[in-house]
């Protein structure tokens, strides 16, 4: 796991976004992250999936998983059944309906640290995706709030290895600072990416970027790369070479947390 990403569960309060299609790990880096607060934190923490695919132990933490469908009916009435028992961290497998997201934001910013997974392929599109979500007559009070609560938005894809011994994460990754706050007030999403390839150092890296580091580092094949890529142009004849390997130890579950596995997600 990036170490950047570790801020992410620092926050007392705030949204933290995972994005990408189906079977692309998400609910792996999720995991990662809750294990992190479980093992470094003294929280009550609340997760809301369909299925539950990883079984958190609770370490520091007090933790309650609940799988819609057998423990409630939908993640909305989940949420709001939630929302009631003081939980400090909540986790929502689905950010797929207008109820459900709205909470997630209002609960963002009444202090809980909110996790959530949206089926989009970059930061700009998350952010873009939930304003659509909503009557255009909201959209200017959901952009300030996100504004203010939203904390980073992570969007992946896992890639076949070059090898073909398995596959790669590749990871755009979006830190909400002072500067990508103002975009979102002021309706420039569309701006995002410019602020994430000035701000590698801080540890933002675009999605274009880390496939390129894979293939300069001769993990995947620039041919395939180019599939995943928002500029394909910046992989044509890209080989790479190899060496080390430069996977992403997502691949593998938290050491520590139990897997109730229905299907793989590699």
């Amino acid at each position: 796991l990036p170490e950047v990403l570790k801020r992410l569960t620092e926050y007392q309060q705030g949204l933290v976004l995972v994005a990408g299609p189906a079977n692309c790990g998400k609910t792996t880096t999720l995991a990662v992250l809750l294990d992190m607060i479980n093992a470094n934190r003294s929280d009550h923490i609340i997760t809301i999936e369909r299925p539950i695919e990883y079984v958190h132990t609770p370490k520091q933490c007090h933790v309650t998983q609940r799988e819609v469908g057998t423990n409630t009916d939908s993640f909305a009435s989940a949420l709001r059944s939630a929302l009631r028992q003081d939980p400090d961290v909540l986790m929502v497998g689905e950010l797929t309906d207008l109820e459900t997201l709205s909470m997630a934001i209002r609960a963002s910013e009444t202090g809980h640290l909110v996790f959530g997974t949206l089926h989009t392929t970059s930061a700009a599109r998350t952010v873009n995706r939930i304003l659509d979500a909503f009557p255009i007559a909201q959209q200017t009070q959901i952009r300030i709030m996100l504004s203010e609560s939203l904390r980073g938005v992570i969007s992946q894809h896992l890639i076949p290895r070059k090898d073909g011994t398995g596959v790669a994460l590749a990871m755009e990754i979006l830190l909400v600072t002072s500067g990508v706050a103002a975009l979102l007030r002021d309706n420039k999403a569309l701006q995002i990416p410019s602020i994430i390839q000035t701000s590698r150092k801080m540890g933002m890296c675009l999605m274009d970027d880390s496939l390129l580091d894979l293939v300069k580092a001769g993990v995947i094949d620039g041919s395939v790369a180019s599939r995943y890529a928002e500029n394909k142009e910046n992989f044509t004849g890209a080989k790479g070479t190899p060496s080390a390997s430069a996977g992403s130890s997502l691949r593998s579950a938290p050491s520590d947390t139990d897997k109730k596995r229905r299907s793989s997600l590699y």
